[in-house]
């Protein structure tokens, strides 16, 4: 006697697990940055899904911010960003080392300037 497989509980729930993970799938990503109190600059801490930019705001909000440690929230989508590969670095950013006026540390900064 020979049991249908298809009706157990374990399969059954591998087949909504699967169909779970294709929705999540087609779901966008947002990488998040947080702007800490302390801070000047936004700070990556993350990524999650959402199908818009105001729900990935506030999935954000709620889960990077839970202790009210953010003043600004970023979110960006995953597909948007663009970065230099690290092989091409010789032709990225040696162009600027002939010109110094780009890297100003022969200036004295005075005491009243902290975060600079």
């Amino acid at each position: 006697m020979r049991k249908n497989v298809n009706n157990l509980p374990c399969l059954q729930w591998l087949q909504n697990e699967r169909s779970l993970v294709t929705v999540i799938q087609d779901i966008p990503l947002w990488e998040v940055f947080i702007r800490p109190r302390n801070g000047l600059a936004h700070r990556h801490c993350g990524s999650l899904h959402a199908t818009d930019a105001e729900m990935a705001l506030q999935a954000a909000r709620d889960v990077y911010t839970r202790r009210g440690e953010g003043l600004s929230v970023w979110v960006i989508p995953s597909a948007q960003i663009v970065a230099s590969d690290p092989q091409d670095r010789d032709e990225m950013f040696d162009p600027s080392d002939d010109k110094i006026y780009r890297h100003p540390n022969f200036y004295n900064i005075p005491d009243d300037v902290g975060h600079m």
